[in-house]
């Protein structure tokens, strides 16, 4: 401590004395150049004037600048070593309008020598004039040397320290979506892909509304697939901005399919471009389970409340009776009658003829058995309770353009069979998602049921508004489906709606065994856990300490979030973060993205410009659709008749 006092008191005189030497000087500048003036005042000796001559001779009034150069160099050395006191309220312009007034003053001044004014005067006036220059640079040196003179980095919301290296090579593959991008590091603009490489894995495209899924992605995911010769089903909530998109992209690549792939649509609001199909095609249903995992589809989508409460007496019961009334009119005749809208039907009919029909069938017996126990009983309430909360919910679904599509058979759902490949895109209506929702769901469920087979086409899924629809069973596709090159996308716009429409617990695994994921803004607990499952990077920190003496930066680096929350609910629309899973012969170092999908917008347009409408499948007539809705109550009412009469028959023989 002692050595550093002496140094500290050692640098203090050396000061003091530079400083006393430029002052000394400009004095002598100052009576050399007005040496007339101080003549008259009589400010002269004999050993003055012959100081004064000695000094002449070594050059050093040579010029009227050159003392001053001399001056002010002195100064700027005793400047050097100043310590003031910092204060973080003087800053560069207060210290650079001292020194600029000062040094012009400072030399400027030597033109008042040349005025035509008296000799006191003009000497006064120059005296004043570069003294002032002279005290206006020492305040601002002193200024200077108070100034905290750091390069803190301006950037408020610490967006360069959280930006990291992103992958910037093109990784492609026979299954692989591809989309460029530019990403900032450290505030330069770099150029990325986005390589999803393995979609087989799983993708979950997240984002709020307008943060551009469809347009920077889903499109983007369904034109790549159909280019490279995939099989696919698209769920179109806002029929038809997706499904526009896969019939015009597959006219252009139908030449990359090994078998030309045949484009059919589910429709309930437009039927004339609506197909036909059974989702209880009876040449699908092999087993009771087949119809157990209908009825349950159909009636948690009817009621989403549901879910929550399976293995409750009051929701098994329902879907045991929806499962009988199925695989009896799969069995009745080879499933000649084995529709929805006929289940439908056969479940209004009176419990006195229903359940002995039903009875005949050995394999529901046991399905059947509490019923007509509870129907025996006279226990009328508990029975009511168990039935008609199923004849209510699907009573909803009869009405005449749903009777239209569903009793049909124009195609199949095995989508992905090597000989016969297709593309279906099923459309829904925001205003009466929760009916169609319900409908869809089964159509989807036995869908993914013939799909997720072995030594089928590679198949993509993609599902657009994914929470509208249940489907009990798709943690098990994702999971499962790999193998069999099923690529499953599912678009939402936030977790909380998953976990509304699904359960906090199926959600979850959802979320969490999907492998590649893209996210646009979202908000609240999404944010959060996103944010989470991106992890953290090693960013860097400063630290300032201000006393009287010195000032003291600390540079330090720490672990923090690579994507925080609120980065990720102000990301802007068409800027995703994300990560992205690869494979054992294809490694991502970098999986890790947040980076702005590069789309072209003009090029894009154009091509929507020249889609064609989606083709008329075939004219149908009101009439025609009313035909067909009082033809499945006839033959619903056919066969409780005939299957009344022939037990009656029976007993009679007995």
């Amino acid at each position: 401590m002692s050595q550093t006092g002496e140094n500290e008191q050692g640098l203090r005189k050396i000061v003091d004395l530079t400083r006393f030497a430029s002052i000394f000087i400009l004095l002598l500048h100052f009576y050399y150049y007005c040496y007339a003036a101080f003549r008259q005042w009589e400010f002269r000796s004999t050993i003055t004037d012959r100081l004064m001559t000695n000094i002449m001779h070594t050059g050093l009034f040579s010029s009227q600048y050159t003392s001053k150069f001399i001056t002010i160099g002195l100064l700027i050395i005793s400047l050097l070593g100043a310590q003031g006191k910092k204060d973080e309220k003087i800053n560069w312009k207060a210290v650079a309008s001292y020194l600029l007034i000062g040094i012009l003053l400072f030399f400027s001044s030597g033109i008042l020598l040349r005025l035509n004014y008296s000799l006191e005067y003009i000497a006064i006036l120059y005296m004043v004039v570069t003294g002032l220059g002279f005290l206006l640079i020492l305040a601002g040196g002193n200024l200077l040397s108070r100034l905290i003179r750091l390069n803190l980095s301006n950037d408020v919301f610490n967006s360069l320290n959280e930006t990291f290296p992103q992958e910037e090579r093109l990784l492609t593959n026979e299954y692989a979506i591809n989309l460029p991008a530019r990403y900032n590091l450290k505030g330069r603009i770099r150029k990325s892909w986005i390589n999803i490489i393995n979609p087989f894995r799983g993708l979950l495209v997240i984002g709020s509304p307008g943060a551009g899924k469809s347009w920077f992605v889903i499109q983007h995911v369904i034109k790549q697939h159909i280019e490279k010769g995939f099989a696919m089903f698209v769920y179109d909530f806002k029929y038809d901005d997706l499904s526009k998109i896969v019939y015009n992209w597959l006219q252009q690549s139908k030449h990359n399919y090994p078998v030309k792939p045949s484009f059919y649509v589910i429709n309930f609001d437009n039927l004339s471009i609506s197909h036909r199909c059974n989702p209880l095609d009876p040449n699908t249903m092999n087993d009771i389970t087949d119809a157990t995992e209908s009825a349950r589809t159909i009636l948690l989508g009817l009621n989403r409340e549901w879910i929550n409460k399976q293995g409750d007496f009051f929701v098994e019961s329902p879907i045991n009776f929806v499962t009988a009334i199925i695989w009896f009119l799969r069995k009745y005749e080879d499933g000649k009658y084995c529709t929805l809208p006929h289940v439908i039907e056969l479940m209004q009919a009176d419990y006195d003829e229903l359940f002995p029909v039903l009875n005949t069938q050995p394999e529901i017996e046991v399905l059947v058995n509490p019923f007509i126990t509870a129907y025996q009983n006279d226990a009328m309430e508990q029975l009511e309770g168990q039935v008609a909360s199923a004849k209510i919910g699907m009573a909803r679904l009869a009405s005449p353009q749903l009777y239209w599509v569903l009793s049909g058979n124009d195609f199949t759902l095995d989508i992905n069979n090597p000989k016969h490949p297709k593309i279906v895109c099923v459309g829904n209506n925001p205003e009466k998602q929760q009916i169609y929702g319900a409908v869809l769901s089964l159509y989807i469920s036995r869908l993914i049921r013939q799909v997720n087979r072995k030594e089928m086409l590679k198949c993509s899924l993609v599902f657009d508004e994914f929470p509208t629809i249940y489907f009990n069973n798709m943690d098990s596709l994702i999971a499962t489906a790999r193998s069999n090159k099923v690529a499953t996308t599912l678009a939402m716009q936030d977790f909380s709606q998953l976990k509304k429409d699904y359960g906090k617990e199926q959600a979850d695994v959802i979320v969490n065994i999907t492998g590649n994921i893209i996210s646009g803004q979202v908000m609240g607990e999404t944010s959060k856990l996103l944010s989470e499952r991106f992890g953290k990077i090693m960013q860097d920190r400063q630290s300032v300490s201000v006393n009287r003496l010195d000032t003291s930066i600390s540079n330090s680096k720490q672990l923090d979030s690579a994507i925080p929350a609120s980065k990720i609910a102000a990301l802007s629309s068409g800027e995703f973060v994300g990560l992205v899973a690869d494979n054992p012969d294809q490694k991502i170092k970098l999986k890790m993205f947040h980076a702005e999908i590069i789309n072209d917008a003009d090029k894009l347009n154009e091509e929507m410009r020249r889609y064609k409408n989606i083709p008329v499948v075939s004219n149908v007539s009101q009439q025609q659709v009313l035909d067909n809705y009082y033809q499945v109550k006839m033959e619903v009412k056919r066969l409780i008749g005939e299957e009344v009469e022939r037990l009656k028959m029976e007993k009679t023989v007995e």
